[in-house]
């Protein structure tokens, strides 16, 4: 029960914690969506962080939030590494993600 708990919220937290900063116009966030090329899509970005860590906590919606996310999460890594310039930020979020989902319903890989 405990496990299951964490294993939703700390994922969803991270994810709208990347959302709210997202939102706030945090500078060095801006900066580096600008390098990124995606600085006009910020807020957009931000308001489906908060959608997806959502969708992720409620029972009913929760496949489809982890599936929404973890294309995000991908599509970010994708980005970054289309400019050269990974680094481990994506990959904290989807890796709780995944380990949150298979924790919380196995099903969801199968």
């Amino acid at each position: 029960m405990i496990a299951q708990l964490l294993a939703t919220w700390i994922p969803a937290l991270l994810i709208a914690l990347s959302g709210v900063m997202k939102l706030s116009g945090n500078s060095k966030i801006l900066e580096a969506m600008t390098m990124l090329g995606v600085r006009r899509y910020v807020p957009l970005l931000g308001v489906m962080e908060l959608k997806f860590a959502t969708l992720f906590v409620i029972p009913a919606t929760f496949k489809l939030g982890f599936v929404l996310a973890s294309c995000y999460f991908a599509g970010a890594i994708a980005t970054e590494l289309s400019h050269d310039d990974l680094k481990v930020n994506p990959f904290i979020p989807i890796v709780l993600l995944w380990i949150g989902a298979f924790i919380r319903d196995r099903s969801v890989f199968f």
